[in-house]
This record gives structure tokens, C-alpha cells and sequence, in this order.
């Protein structure tokens, strides 16, 4: 299934020991465009959370919301997803919108249920040697989550910082269109996009309150430094990953 979508910028943040984490530097931000209302997404949400057990990797769930005219309203989709893929699109130049869809750290893209082309993916987006070249932390205090980024070395641009709020889980039954009559489970689905602020090349501290995503029921939180902007976004320059309740 296919063509649309998406424009939100984002970067990322490796989490202190004050946090539930990965516990592992990232090699890859795995952004995944899918849709209750697509018969081909369900081995892709499937293979997605199986990413999840990998502590290299943050994988994201992003629901689009183009295909609710098949008979079937994406209960978790968002219209700021399908921008940001729609942007990722224009971007790259190739008009490639499609579901399920993989971004990988911001720049190459991959079936969503081909696990050798997403591998392929995440190892062609590394030859840029700035991807995920640049070291985040994330800590959390008095109901805080801290987020540094370091001074950056030559060669890195200026990027938009970016914390996701994430539910870790979330089954949905579906009454109707292609997947009518099954229940699919999604991972680290996005729910909040907040942007802390510009990376202009100097070490920097930002500081957001939890409390901002009890309403959603938010248990996880990714944090991207990504070059661009929401609109032109392009490589993600540093990502992390940390469980927040």
C-alpha cells in the first residue's frame, strides 16, 4: 500500500543511569509509517516490535491517517505523521509515501516488513559520517527530564532538538476495513511531539516536565537531534531512547 506524507524534525538523546534505558549507543532511528486500514502493515508493526528487544535501535511507530477513507478510522493516527513523511519525501526527492514505510536516522528509506532492506538501510545511512555522530544525555530530576547536547565537532550543522512521547503498547481491535476482525499490537507508538529547542554547535541543556504527558499516557520518551528543519528534515544527528514511568 502506499503514497503520502509527513514533517515533524527531530534528534536524539542517549539516557543516564537516573532512567530506564537501552543502555546502548544507537545505530539507528527506526521511524516506521503504518496504518490500521493497510492490509500489507501488520508483518511490519509485528517486525517493529521486534526491534524494540535490540537496545541499538529506537524504533518509532508513526500511524498515518490517508488511508481512513477505506472504511476504517486509524485510532492512534495523526495528520503530523503523514507530514512528516510526505517531508521526508520531498526531502529525498523520489515521492516514495507509501505504507508500511521506514525512515531510517532521518535519510534512507526501506520496506517496512523487509528486515534485510531495513538492515541495508540503516548500514547505507551510516556512511554519512555525522549520523548518530553526536552524544546526547538524558536525565531526570525533580520530575525533570534533562537534555544535553554536547558542543559538536567540525562539520555538524545546526538542528532542531525534539522529545517524542511514546506509548510502549497498544492493541487495537479493528472493526472494519482490510484488517477487519483482527486485534494488532503497536510499539513505541508516537502520541506527543515536543521541541525543546535549536542545536547551534554548542554544549546545551534543556529541561522538560514529565507531567507534560500524563494526559496521554505516555510511558516512553526518544529524544532526536536532527538536521533540518520540520519541514526539510534530514539526518539525524544524535538519538536516545529512555522509559520515563
Amino acid at each position: 500500500m502506499v503514497r503520502d506524507c509527513l514533517a515533524c524534525a527531530i534528534a536524539v538523546v542517549c539516557s543516564s543511569a537516573a532512567l530506564s534505558n537501552a543502555g546502548a549507543e544507537p545505530r539507528a532511528v527506526i521511524e516506521l509509517f503504518t496504518s490500521q486500514g493497510c492490509s500489507s502493515c501488520p508483518p511490519a508493526d509485528k517486525l517493529l516490535a521486534q526491534f524494540a528487544s535490540d537496545p541499538s535501535l529506537i524504533p518509532i511507530s508513526l500511524p498515518i491517517d490517508y488511508w481512513d477513507y477505506l472504511g476504517w478510522k486509524d485510532t492512534l493516527a495523526d495528520p503530523r505523521n503523514s507530514a512528516r513523511q510526505r517531508a521526508y519525501s520531498h526531502v529525498r526527492g523520489d515521492r516514495e509515501v507509501y505504507t508500511p514505510q521506514v525512515v531510517v536516522n532521518g535519510s534512507v528509506h526501506a520496506l517496512g516488513s523487509d528486515k534485510e532492506a531495513i538492515e541495508a538501510a540503516i548500514a547505507q545511512s551510516r556512511k554519512n559520517g555525522m549520523t548518530l555522530s553526536l552524544p546526547v544525555s538524558m536525565t531526570m530530576a525533580d520530575g525533570r527530564v534533562l537534555v544535553s547536547v554536547p558542543g559538536g565537532r567540525e562539520g555538524l550543522s545546526a538542528a532542531e532538538v525534539w522529545i517524542c512521547g511514546l506509548l510502549k503498547s497498544a492493541a487495537v481491535a479493528i472493526g472494519r476495513g482490510e484488517n477487519r476482525g483482527k486485534t494488532i499490537t503497536y510499539s513505541n507508538v508516537a502520541r506527543r511531539w515536543v521541541k525543546l529547542g535549536t542545536w547551534t554547535g554548542k554544549a546545551e541543556t534543556w529541561s522538560f516536565p514529565i507531567h507534560d504527558f500524563d494526559d496521554d499516557g505516555i510511558e516512553e520518551a526518544a529524544v532526536m537531534v536532527q538536521g533540518g528543519t520540520v519541514d526539510k528534515p534530514s539526518a539525524i544527528l544524535g538519538a536516545g531512547f529512555a522509559t520515563i514511568h
